[in-house]
């Protein structure tokens, strides 16, 4: 994959050059009327500090809370303000969205699903997913999907952890956590089987899909620093060729996924048709569909010569087959395309956010010795009341909502995760049109602005003097109570107007959190100094 970063000489003329432009149009008196943020520097700083861009954002953020990074085109404004983000995401949320230029960037890849549109598009999605991601039928599911991939993933990091030692490759269990996410998110969104953990999946194009999803991800971030992507894309040449091929191997996998998908459920249909058609002495025919939203589930009522009655169900958990259900009820609400999108949009989410942040919180455990025996102790205590001789399996079955409720330091833990290295480092939205934020610096219609949850995580404004430590305990009271903060303060998920859509998605990445993080806990628990060992030699040799 190319880097689009240029020579550090070129950046700093670039820079210089920019700032000029900048100086001569404010001596020309544009803008002197409004008060806006000041400016920190530009895009070519940015990218001058690529490599660590989320450090100097905050050392940026220390000096100004709110200050703008000058473009050729507009400015990039950026906010630790908590009463910025919730007028951004909340008070005047019809005024910040996707726009024209985010849209452009992923749209190859997220199309037009619900994290890359705006207006009504958003808001007709948001209504379909709320609707469906608060269903039982589809958290049941989901969990059980968990669940499973989480006792594939406890048990590969076991088996690496009683033979780490001296000589041993160090185990990559960043690259472990994303396959397993993949492949639960992709079997609850399409269900699916990827194997991509394994390395055996059910389809001979999963492999293949696994590395076009990771490549196609990247070129998504690094077109938002190349300004010659698009050229790039329209002579299929260099980063952009690689991307239309990967673009390619998705679509035919996931538009073949929908396909056999469509054409099992016909079978279904006809099964029933046939079952109510044959041995007329027997069943006589098919005399009503329903579908019953609540549990997720097609019946078909079939008739008995004698008079009897026979209730048969063909179960539809994935999300896929339930948003085929709905458009069999209403042929021309979506075709193949909004399916592909908004069942892609969700893998993605699910996927990156939840892996990164299990990464960290095996990152912060190891670390932190007295954190990882407090979490073992209390795993072990909720699912097995302190067994020691639970195996895997049994400890998968051992995971019900009501252990899980009882692990509120492991809670405090994921929490201070997410506080400190949140899923969405940094979040844009482009401004419509000429605004004031609460803090009293203008913004432009075409301004990017960014509210930055990185940084808010490590600023003593909000935080105290050790807004930069690691302390789980700043989430739980002193009666041993979990405390929520503002979520304008605590941006680990969008508020405000996208709460409802956020919320049902966060059911499902916590439930995806919590049950992989139990298992990884006790495994770490028992197996601390092969896996400390390991991940330390990884970190020394940047593998």
């Amino acid at each position: 994959m190319d880097s689009p970063l240029l020579s550090t000489p070129a950046l700093l003329a670039l820079s210089l050059l920019l700032l000029a432009l900048y100086i001569a149009r404010r001596r020309r008196g544009g803008g002197k009327n409004r008060n806006y943020p000041p400016v920190a520097g530009t895009v070519f700083h940015q990218l001058l500090h690529f490599r660590r861009l989320m450090e100097y954002q905050t050392e940026l953020a220390h000096r100004y809370r709110t200050f703008r990074m000058l473009t050729p085109t507009c400015n990039y404004v950026y906010t630790v303000e908590p009463a910025n983000v919730e007028y951004i995401l909340k008070t005047n949320f019809g005024n910040y969205g996707k726009g024209a230029m985010i849209h452009d960037v992923m749209e190859d890849l997220l199309g037009d699903g619900i994290f890359n549109v705006d207006g009504a598009r958003w808001r007709h999605q948001r209504k379909v997913a709320s609707h469906e991601f608060s269903t039982r039928v589809l958290r049941d599911y989901s969990s059980g999907v968990f669940r499973d991939t989480a006792a594939e993933l406890a048990g590969i990091v076991a088996v690496a952890a009683r033979g780490a030692g001296p000589g041993e490759r160090p185990l990559d269990v960043a690259d472990l956590l994303m396959r397993s996410t993949l492949d639960s998110m992709f079997k609850v969104g399409f269900g699916v089987d990827l194997g991509s953990l394994s390395g055996c999946g059910d389809d001979e194009g999963a492999a293949a899909f696994a590395r076009a999803f990771d490549d196609a991800s990247e070129q998504v971030l690094y077109r938002f620093f190349d300004p010659s992507w698009k050229v790039k894309r329209l002579l299929g040449v260099s980063s952009e060729g690689a991307m239309k091929g990967s673009i390619r191997t998705i679509d035919q996998f996931v538009y073949g996924v929908i396909d056999r998908k469509i054409k099992q459920m016909g079978r279904d249909q006809e099964f029933v048709s046939e079952l109510s058609a044959a041995a007329s002495p027997v069943w006589m025919h098919m005399h009503s569909r329903a579908l019953d939203w609540r549990s997720g589930h097609f019946f078909f009522l079939l008739t008995h010569t004698d008079g009897g009655v026979c209730l048969w169900q063909a179960k539809k958990e994935d999300i896929l087959s339930r948003f085929l259900m709905e458009r069999e009820s209403d042929p021309g609400c979506f075709d193949n395309k909004y399916l592909r999108d908004i069942i892609l949009n969700f893998v993605i989410a699910g996927r990156d956010t939840t892996a990164g942040t299990l990464s960290w919180f095996l990152y912060v455990l190891c670390r932190n010795q007295h954190v990882q025996d407090r979490v073992a102790r209390e795993v072990r205590a909720a699912a097995t009341g302190d067994r020691d001789d639970v195996g895997v399996q049994e400890f998968v079955t051992c995971l019900t909502e009501d252990a899980i409720s009882r692990m509120r330091y492991l809670h405090a833990v994921l929490t201070e995760t997410l506080r400190l290295y949140p899923a969405v480092p940094i979040d844009v939205k482009y401004c419509f049109s000429d605004d004031t934020l609460p803090d009293g610096y203008a913004v432009k219609k075409g301004d990017m602005v960014n509210y930055q949850p990185y940084q808010m995580g490590r600023m003593k404004f909000l935080w105290g003097a050790d807004a930069e430590e690691f302390r789980p305990e700043r989430w739980i009271n002193d009666d041993g109570v979990f405390v929520n903060e503002s979520p304008f303060k605590f941006t680990a998920f969008q508020v405000g107007c996208e709460q409802s859509i956020s919320s049902a998605l966060a059911v499902f990445f916590l439930d995806q959190i919590q049950h992989v993080t139990c298992l990884a806990s006790c495994v770490v628990h028992v197996h601390r100094r092969g896996l400390a060992s390991a991940w330390e030699r990884s970190s020394r040799t940047g593998r």
